[in-house]
């Protein structure tokens, strides 16, 4: 467990409120060039397909920051630390106003990329070490809640906001949105000293230990189904169901529904029982992910499953809490490594999802490889459970 001397929090709702806003932001970014995709290739005078580069900085960014920067930020006082990550956020997107190239916004991405599996690695630590402990869950929840709540509104809003005033603005509002978080958290989030007993070592530590590696690859695989279904959701309902294109926000929006849903109650469920949560919610994922493939020939039977594919976002709380409770010393290493293996079961989803396609399966057999891929993640987290029951009886003879 973690040495910090944590001190409590006169409200830890606002605590929640001002890093879920963080959540928020970084969500926003996130998805809302999949929106602005014909106004920047326009703008910088490329194909559209290219500007799918800016994206993957950004999916780098992550997968770099979230191992770099908790290895050397150890000592750093965690409140400290998030609002450091924020300004570093901010800066990178309020600085896409001078970007004087297609290839310097890429760059900025990629800094933009940096902090997010670190902020959201460390909210969830912030919030679940300020809330009472048999509310762990549902504070982490609550917090990253606002990461779903950006797909449901934060890109929309930025999409609009970009189309009426120039795509750069989206990232400027995510830039203001960034710099509030900072002054929120350092008003609202109560002092977290730093870890003295941590150190590179330490932190590094979590990538040897079988528990987290094993909790890693359960996000990475178990979750990229969900990431399968809903890269490809709009193209499938437009071709196999031939819903118009005018309808296309209301399949993000009922992606986004679905995922608040889902946080909220995985949240709840894992202060319950962690291991139950987290086998449970793989389970409600392959069945989600099926009858997204069998309802994907009507329009409103295929927005019914991809809200509910959107709930499988229940897996996150569970997933977040068991690595705060294996990791050791390690906490801010193991914490932010799960937001990268996010990051890696959405291109890893994405990916598969397009070959599907690709070889002639169809649209909708995107919820085959994400059912396909809950059941793998599950069949990991058995081996998981099974290997911690063994070592758990050697240790007793």
């Amino acid at each position: 467990m973690p040495t910090d001397t944590i001190h409590p929090s006169p409200n830890p709702r606002l605590a929640e409120k001002a890093l879920a806003l963080g959540g928020f932001a970084i969500g926003t970014t996130e998805f809302v060039i999949m929106g602005l995709m014909q106004r920047i290739a326009t703008d910088y005078g490329i194909a559209v397909q290219e500007v799918g580069l800016a994206i993957s900085a950004y999916a780098l960014g992550v997968v770099v920051g979230a191992p770099l920067i908790s290895a050397i930020s150890a000592r750093i006082p965690r409140r400290g630390l998030l609002i450091g990550l924020m300004v570093l956020f901010a800066a990178s997107n309020l600085l896409t106003l001078l970007a004087p190239s297609f290839y310097g916004f890429v760059a900025l991405r990629f800094f933009a990329g940096l902090p997010h599996g670190v902020y959201l690695g460390v909210a969830a630590l912030v919030a679940a070490n300020v809330a009472e402990p048999h509310e762990r869950g549902r504070a982490v929840g609550r917090v990253l809640v606002g990461l779903t709540l950006a797909i449901l509104a934060g890109a929309p809003l930025a999409t609009w906001v970009g189309g009426l005033a120039g795509w750069k603005a989206a990232f400027v509002m995510v830039g203001a949105l960034g710099l509030f978080t900072a002054l929120l958290v350092r008003l609202w989030v109560p002092v977290q000293p730093a870890n003295q007993g941590g150190s590179l070592r330490s932190e590094l530590s979590a990538i040897t230990k079988p528990r987290v590696l094993y909790t890693l690859a359960v996000a990475c695989i178990g979750f990229a189904g969900m990431f399968s279904v809903f890269s490809y959701a709009m193209p499938t309902l437009t071709h196999q169901a031939g819903m118009p294109e005018a309808l296309g926000p209301l399949v993000l929006a009922t992606f986004g529904v679905g995922s608040v849903i889902g946080n909220l109650v995985g949240g709840r469920l894992a202060d319950i029982d962690q291991s139950r949560a987290i086998g449970g919610a793989l389970i409600w994922a392959a069945l989600c992910q099926l009858g997204f493939f069998l309802a994907a020939d009507q329009i409103w039977s295929g927005l019914l499953f991809v809200g509910l594919v959107g709930t499988c976002g229940a897996l996150v709380p569970p997933l977040q809490t068991r690595l705060m409770d294996v990791a050791g010393e390690a906490q801010t290493m193991a914490a932010t490594l799960n937001h990268a293996a996010f990051n890696i079961a959405n291109g890893l989803g994405a990916w598969l999802g397009g070959m599907a396609v690709t070889v002639g399966m169809g649209w909708s057999a995107t919820g085959l490889v994400g059912m396909a891929m809950a059941l793998g993640g599950l069949s990991i987290f058995l081996v998981a459970l099974a290997r911690e029951r063994a070592t758990q009886v050697q240790a007793s003879a």
